[in-house]
């Protein structure tokens, strides 16, 4: 039996009030950077965050470019990052003038704190922590290693919007944090990214460094910028979605709490779950399959489908990406360490489809169309 639509992993809701922004930003003849919209999101994400400053980019990996770039992290240092994460954490380190430096994840794959701290160098400037596919990392002991070591901490939240460390969301406890607007993401502007923090001169050099680096008088520089302005139709856009994000937080997990319950009969995954710590997202349902299922998770990835059902791969540590086995730049990591956790969760993982829109009777098909590839 196949679904009589495709069941993609993910794709927006836009049930706010997305149209009625954008058409105004065309009736202000205002799309580019800046603009009422722009202002607007920085503002009330900034309020959403309990942050003092949110400031505009194009996109995720750019958040992450600008806040390195705000800190003034670049050739000579190192910045520790999580083994298991996506490419740009440590491309955007390297691309920085720094070396990434990995250290292993936690089984709620966020880094390992208790794996930090031997890591730490006298190059070593920053942590950043990625919590990941919605987790919340365990920041409280990374807090305190920064503060003792007098390190910065750049939180990547780019896939974990809403989640929550105690009382505090993720993205408010670092020095300088990111976010992303993806399309998949839980508040989405298309393409477009955010950089938040509580000081005010790492605000004002993120926000002139993501427009060329201008000053006044204008075309005189002092420094180099980039182009990672975010538009203000794109803005329009992130507006109404935040609008609504506390709701689209609650939905994704409520369609985990589904998901668990359709599966707990089944012991040939690891499910996912919230840690000690705090709140997940659940920004995609992943799951880790077991031997006892009697296929690998790539022959999943190959059938499933087939059946109508969207999955995607977990990603491939950084310690197994080819770029940086290869080597051939100072600045790669050094992938000779052990990663047991990272090297075991990245190739059984995947996630199968969690939109906010899924209906239970959708769920129920990902699920049985899931088992039935069982040998």
């Amino acid at each position: 039996m196949r679904a009589t639509k495709f069941i993609p992993t993910n794709e927006p809701v836009l049930d706010g009030k997305e149209k009625q922004y954008a058409l105004d930003c065309f009736k202000r003849n205002w799309i580019s950077a800046g603009g009422y919209y722009t202002e607007q999101l920085e503002k009330k994400f900034a309020r959403y965050e309990g942050v003092e400053y949110a400031v505009t980019c194009s996109n995720g990996t750019a958040a992450i470019h600008l806040a390195l770039a705000a800190l003034g992290i670049g050739p000579g240092d190192e910045v520790i990052i999580p083994d298991f994460t996506i490419i740009c954490s440590a491309s955007m380190t390297i691309l920085a003038g720094a070396k990434p430096v990995l250290v292993d994840v936690d089984r709620y794959w966020c880094i390992d704190p208790e794996k930090i701290e031997e890591k730490i160098t006298s190059r070593t400037k920053a942590i950043m922590p990625v919590h990941m596919y919605g987790n919340p990392a365990n920041m409280e002991p990374i807090l305190r290693l920064a503060k003792k070591h007098n390190l910065y901490v750049i939180e990547d939240a780019c896939a974990a919007h809403g989640a929550m460390v105690g009382k505090h969301k993720v993205g408010s406890m670092g020095h300088i944090n990111c976010f992303s607007f993806y399309a998949s993401k839980n508040m989405t502007s298309g393409e477009g990214g955010m950089v938040v923090t509580n000081d005010k001169k790492l605000a004002e050099r993120a926000r002139m460094l993501k427009s060329q680096a201008f000053e006044k008088p204008r075309f005189i520089h002092r420094m180099l910028g980039f182009n990672y302005r975010m538009t203000d139709l794109q803005s329009a856009i992130g507006l109404a979605q935040l609008e609504h994000l506390p709701k689209k937080v609650a939905r994704r997990r409520k369609v985990a709490a589904i998901y668990t319950k359709l599966l707990q009969g089944s012991s040939d995954f690891e499910l996912p779950s919230d840690p000690p710590w705090g709140k997940s997202t659940f920004w995609m349902y992943s799951l880790l399959v077991k031997q006892t299922f009697g296929r690998t998770r790539d022959e999943i990835l190959d059938t499933l489908p087939s059946k109508g059902v969207g999955c995607e791969r977990f990603y491939t540590s950084m310690s197994q990406q080819p770029v940086f086995i290869k080597g051939g730049d100072a600045r790669y990591p050094d992938v000779r360490g052990r990663y047991p956790v990272s090297h075991d969760i990245a190739p059984r993982g995947f996630y199968i489809p969690s939109g906010l829109g899924l209906t239970l009777a959708q769920q129920g098909y990902v699920v049985k169309s899931l088992l039935s590839l069982k040998k």
